[in-house]
């Protein structure tokens, strides 16, 4: 078990290096963004877009404020690819809809996420590996 002055380094360490890749996978994304002429919040949203949900659920995917995921959608479906419709259950809110043009933009969005992507410097054993970790270190499942 590291020592009190070992912990503090390998916090340190982690920090730094989480931070530097985080740097990496947001030059990634700016540059597909760039590319497909949008903006690296419009890739994210695309990329998010996996099914119908509300712009709530958009923002907390995309760790932002719900008001910056509306102002996103609206500029989505100013270029025709996503729509809003009424959510099934729920009178007050609406629902994010990929257009037919959405679902194309988004699938080129994908293609060019996962082939340039940072992580394909690990093989696949090792991404998930890291995933599995980042998830226990945020709680998620």
């Amino acid at each position: 078990m590291p020592n009190e002055p070992e912990r503090a380094e390998i916090d340190r360490d982690v920090c730094h290096l989480v931070h530097r890749f985080a740097h990496r996978l947001d030059v990634h994304v700016r540059r597909i963004a760039e590319e497909l002429e949008m903006t690296a919040s419009q890739v994210v949203a695309l990329r998010e877009l996996s099914e119908p949900i509300t712009a709530r659920e958009l923002a907390t995917r995309m760790a932002c404020e719900a008001s910056n995921a509306t102002f996103v959608v609206d500029r989505l479906e100013d270029q025709g690819f996503v729509r809003r419709h009424p959510h099934p259950t729920d009178r007050r809110a609406k629902q994010i809809v990929l257009t037919d043009p959405g679902r194309a933009r988004r699938a080129e969005v994908l293609a060019l996420l996962d082939a340039r992507s940072p992580l394909t410097s690990l093989p696949a054993d090792r991404q998930q590996q890291l995933r599995d970790l980042l998830q226990a270190l945020v709680g998620e499942d």
